[in-house]
């Protein structure tokens, strides 16, 4: 899976003059927390996030009054708070190389760029959606972690006796395990029972660590 087909296409992006209560509208208005900063000639130089409006926004606890807090919010450009070293991706990147890079660099979202200019956005919440889908959460059904054999054809075993006895894979999921040589496998099923989806599992050789109807 590539970053355009999950990126928010066409963000909403400000320029470095816009002024920080400017920012702080769009981002409640639109329901956003981040957002690309461009120059004159419409290049990305920059990102301003709702912490980094927090962070120059007087506290509740300030003495000055509204007209003092409005005259000084005025002054304050966004081009002076943003990120200006912003890392970016292209669409043609492919969606496991741009969740590492923002685990990595601790950041929350990535612009996406094609010829320097913002063609999109991924953020933190793109990945949830995306998780969502993968672990076929909108699915009500059998879920199994397992733990197997990091062999060829051991998967591709079990899940042929899962499709024998009519259960619908709507998820499969494998990562590293802790046990040498062998690998964790969340699968999601439909139209199979919970008696049956454990016997298939006990037969395979397979190592049951959780099973549950969700």
């Amino acid at each position: 899976m590539i970053i355009e087909t999950i990126m928010t296409k066409n963000p909403i992006c400000i320029s470095e003059d816009t002024t920080i209560p400017d920012a702080k509208s769009l981002m409640i208005k639109n329901n956003i927390s981040k957002l690309p900063v461009l120059n004159s000639s419409k290049k990305l130089i920059g990102i301003i996030t709702k912490n980094d409006v927090q962070k120059v926004t007087p506290s509740e606890a300030t003495s000055l009054d509204m007209y003092e807090i409005s005259t000084l919010l005025s002054k304050l450009k966004c081009g002076k708070y943003m990120t200006k070293k912003v890392i970016t991706v292209t669409e043609n990147e492919v969606l496991e190389e741009a969740a590492r890079i923002m685990v990595d660099n601790n950041i929350g979202c990535l612009p996406v760029v094609k010829d320097d200019i913002v063609v999109g956005i991924v953020t933190e919440s793109d990945l949830f959606h995306l998780f969502i889908d993968m672990f076929g959460a909108r699915y009500e059904g059998v879920r199994a972690n397992i733990c197997q054999n990091d062999k060829p054809g051991e998967l591709a075993k079990l899940l042929t006796k899962i499709a024998e006895n009519n259960g619908n894979i709507v998820s499969v999921v494998t990562r590293e395990s802790d046990e040498k040589n062998t690998r964790r496998v969340t699968i999601k099923v439909t139209d199979i029972t919970k008696e049956k989806m454990n016997s298939i599992i006990i037969e395979s050789g397979a190592k049951l660590i959780d099973l549950r109807i969700i």
